[in-house]
């Protein structure tokens, strides 16, 4: 089997982690691509190695160095995040698809980078107001991040057209069903010769 990798993409809120973990849940074939990060853990139920690698700025920058990363971005300033190659490898000899949980420019450049062999699934809000009301609900940030937050969100939106396909997230389950299916098709298509 040729391993094949999953990208979702979306604004802040947009509800592509939740999707991401209910396939998990239901495909057994795919295994989540952790990935690295230079951000505090976000209160007590992340775990480094389960949810990112929690790195420093400094180790972060040598990874770069080194060409470690099949992509990475400084998301907000000092906040950096990245899919290192060898997470990649790791799951595919393992056997099984990767599926990521990336910004908006992660997942173009991971289907830039693996072409056929990879699913790059954009994960869209009903509105910005929806948007909104979801980040402000989930209170992890604060006031002003949450503004940070929207006015990339406004500028992420412009590169839908970008992904191979957009889920439109305006209800969880119809929204997750209809990821599953896109996965499930891709996963057993034969693969393009790259």
């Amino acid at each position: 089997m040729q391993g094949k990798i999953i990208a979702f993409s979306a604004p802040s809120g947009a509800g592509k982690t939740t999707i991401v973990h209910r396939l998990l849940d239901r495909i057994p074939e795919l295994s989540f691509s952790i990935s690295a990060c230079t951000r505090d853990k976000r209160g007590r139920t992340e775990a480094n190695g389960k949810d990112y690698y929690f790195i420093s700025v400094q180790e972060f920058q040598e990874k770069i160095r080194h060409d470690a990363f099949v992509e990475w971005e400084e998301v907000y300033e000092g906040a950096f995040y990245g899919t290192l190659k060898e997470e990649i490898e790791r799951i595919w000899e393992s056997g099984k698809h990767a599926v990521l949980d990336v910004d908006v420019k992660g997942g173009l450049s991971i289907k830039e980078f693996y072409k056929d062999r990879a699913l790059a699934v954009f994960v869209k809000p009903p509105s910005l107001e929806i948007l909104e009301e979801r980040l402000r609900t989930r209170a992890t940030d604060s006031a002003a991040s949450i503004s940070a937050r929207l006015y990339k969100a406004n500028f992420e939106l412009t590169f839908e057209d970008r992904f191979d396909v957009t889920v439109i997230n305006d209800d969880l389950d119809h929204a997750t069903a209809q990821a599953e299916k896109l996965v499930r098709d891709f996963i057993t298509a034969e693969s393009a010769i790259l």
